[in-house]
């Protein structure tokens, strides 16, 4: 977040850089208008006219040292990383901060006063002005980081915190779609059938059904998954859905296993199979194919759920998708996406792309 950033209104405003700026140098410079009017006699019209050039003194280098570390995206840098870098930084403004006072100096006392002064004399000359050089380097650089630092802060916090509703959102949904009516009503149901005809299937029913709810309730304060764990839920899933739609059902994969570590946020996979089944499946007589495909692609994981069925222009994108969609804006700062596409023959595709570069951890 930058400092400089300007509102759009009719009327044009000065930013707070600008006001920070402004009234920061303003006041440091009162005490050497003082100083120069009592001390060395410089007159109201010298004085103020020094007093201005001190002002910009301060403020043309600041500002080209705030160009520089914008440039170079030094806010974005580790505390070690940019402390490294600010100590000869600050040398160096201090430097250049007492040449720029003594050719000032040089030029007052030589050209308006009359006197006979060294160039290289008054070049030379650094006590004290490279003290208050450098205290007055520190004290804006430090600011201006501490202020650049808290504000990545508060935004951090702020998705942190708007990322966990999210979530948790998307697993009381999750959740809500596990103990709705019907899917209870036709699991258990199917459950019932099987009790009599094959009691071993119908442990194993139970057992699904419970790791799913389980699934559900445990893995709530969890944002992240690695994929071969999520692909674990999805596989009971599936295999519970079976036991009702039996052979209308199948599901197809192809797995890159070099990605199954990676983590991704907590029921995204399941979610998309979940609609792939409900809008797809469901509705056609002969069932259909559910095909997942997890790949690496261009420093990239693509994961696909692909169906038979059409996307519906009039009918809006449900909660859970406008919600998967949100998390991965705020988790990979919107260099992830999500889309819903129409292909060919009646399929519907739904894509999740993830960097693979962001570390999690």
């Amino acid at each position: 977040m930058d400092i400089n950033k300007k509102t759009n209104n009719s009327n044009t405003k000065i930013s707070l850089y600008w006001k920070c700026q402004l009234i920061g140098w303003s006041i440091v410079s009162v005490y050497w208008a003082y100083t120069v009017y009592t001390r060395d006699h410089y007159g109201i019209f010298y004085t103020l006219l020094n007093y201005v050039l001190d002002i910009s003194i301060g403020i043309f280098l600041t500002h080209m040292y705030r160009q520089f570390a914008l440039k170079a995206k030094w806010s974005s840098l580790p505390i070690k990383k940019l402390l490294i870098r600010l100590v000869p930084t600050i040398l160096l403004l201090a430097v250049l901060y007492v040449l720029i006072n003594n050719l000032k100096w040089y030029v007052y006392w030589t050209f308006i006063a009359g006197e006979d002064k060294s160039l290289w004399e008054s070049i030379i000359y650094w006590d004290p002005i490279l003290l208050t050089g450098l205290r007055l380097m520190s004290i804006w650089i430090l600011a201006y980081h501490l202020y650049h630092y808290y504000q990545k802060e508060v935004v951090t916090a702020k998705e942190n915190a708007q990322l966990s509703l999210i979530a948790k959102q998307a697993q009381l949904d999750n959740l809500s779609a596990q103990l709705n009516p019907h899917f209870l009503f036709n699991s258990l149901n199917s459950i019932k059938s099987l009790v009599i005809e094959n009691p071993n299937v119908a442990r194993r029913a139970i057992d699904l059904l419970s790791d799913l709810l389980r699934s559900s309730l445990y893995q709530k304060d969890n944002h992240l998954i690695a994929i071969k764990n999520e692909l674990s839920l999805v596989y009971d899933y599936i295999e519970l859905e079976k036991m009702r739609f039996e052979e209308r059902l199948q599901l197809k994969t192809n797995i890159d296993e070099e990605v199954i570590n990676y983590k991704i946020p907590t029921l995204s996979i399941q979610l998309l199979v979940e609609n792939a089944i409900k809008h797809g499946i469901d509705l056609k007589v002969d069932g259909g194919i559910v095909f997942l495909k997890v790949k690496k692609k261009d420093s990239n994981i693509h994961i696909t759920v692909e169906n038979p069925g059409i996307i519906n222009q009039h009918k809006s994108v449900g909660l859970g998708l406008k919600n998967l969609k949100k998390r991965l804006e705020i988790q990979y700062k919107g260099k992830a996406s999500f889309s819903l596409t129409a292909k060919e023959n009646n399929l519907v595709c739904a894509e999740i792309i993830i960097p693979m570069h962001i570390n999690h951890e």
